[in-house]
């Protein structure tokens, strides 16, 4: 299925009020669009803020999980990191999210972790990847649209994490430059934009400890006919600023210069429509399979103001389990 076909097969089941399931890669080159009744024989498992078909559990092993990694080199994603900094300079982009795969060796499979793992979003694609991730894309609910963008991170072992976090600059203009993003994203489909909540913390506990990070809460007004045009509202958001940057189109071309190739589903968005409102998430917190190996897909916001060895630690360190038992 192409993207304009998605768009129409969206748009359509909206305007029937038919729930249905849906994933959008970052190319927007390779969407998928399931009826929630069909969605466990097309290999797709959800959970979604507690809306699930995940009814079968699948069994885990004895021992532990265990669970380590093996990031790119620093020299890679320091040469990623300078190409970056160079286009930051002359003004092509003033936020970049540079993102690359990480081996990651561990004793359970894709089902397993996606069962063991805890997120408000998770996602198996049957035999390609499984995501857990904290970040929603969008909700709508009673002819509102809400979004929650998430920027900035720190070890919350750290002494005073947070307001080691909340007096950074950097992390600060980063925060700021992806709430005036979304804002502006949002006004494309809806009226009457506001943040609500500004910088407020969340805390996330991983298999490395606990992380703190920063979002805001940004809504806005749409049209009581919204569900006739969700294909149409979802293009007209994505690449998710969050995972791509400002300004869009320039940035993504800089993102495939500095990866070197496609993110596929990684960073994409993924949702449920139940009819009447609609529930989604950044395809974040990622893992893939490609021909036996598992990569762990992690990343961060790149500024001017950016540390190249600051930024290759938050790299590694995103990078982690939801989990609390693990070797």
């Amino acid at each position: 299925m192409n993207f304009a076909s998605f768009i129409r097969q969206a748009n359509r089941l909206g305007r029937q009020k038919t729930a249905f399931f849906f994933l959008i890669d970052f190319e927007r080159q390779k969407p998928l669009i399931s009826p929630l009744e069909s969605a466990v024989e097309n290999g797709i498992i959800f959970s979604v803020e507690g809306n699930t078909n995940f009814y079968r559990p699948v069994e885990l092993p004895r021992q532990k999980i265990r669970f380590s990694s093996e990031p790119v080199s620093f020299e890679r994603y320091a040469a990623g990191f300078a190409l970056v900094q160079q286009e930051l300079q002359k003004g092509n982009s003033y936020l970049l999210n540079l993102t690359y795969p990480s081996k990651i060796n561990t004793n359970y499979n894709l089902a397993q972790i996606f069962q063991a793992t805890k997120a408000p979003y998770k996602l198996l694609l049957q035999d390609q990847f499984v995501c857990f991730s904290p970040e929603s894309f969008i909700r709508i609910r009673q002819n509102q649209i809400f979004t929650y963008p998430m920027k900035g991170t720190i070890d919350a072992a750290l002494p005073q994490a947070e307001q080691q976090l909340m007096q950074s600059e950097k992390e600060g203009r980063e925060h700021y430059t992806i709430v005036d993003l979304m804002r502006n994203d949002l006004a494309m489909v809806a009226e009457n934009i506001r943040v609500r909540r500004f910088r407020y913390i969340d805390k996330i506990s991983t298999n490395r400890g606990e992380i703190l990070q920063t979002s805001s809460e940004i809504t806005g007004n749409l049209t009581a006919d919204w569900q006739s045009r969700i294909g149409s509202i979802l293009a007209a958001l994505l690449p998710a600023g969050s995972i791509s940057g400002a300004p869009k189109e320039k940035t993504v071309s800089i993102i495939r210069q500095a990866e070197g190739g496609k993110r596929g589903y990684y960073s994409g968005i993924f949702g449920i429509f139940n009819g009447e409102e609609l529930n989604s998430a950044v395809a974040i917190r990622y893992i893939e399979q490609k021909d036996g190996q598992l990569y762990f897909r992690s990343g961060g916001g790149i500024t001017s103001q950016s540390r190249l060895q600051e930024e290759y630690e938050e790299y590694c360190q995103k990078v982690y389990l939801p989990i609390h038992c693990v070797e």
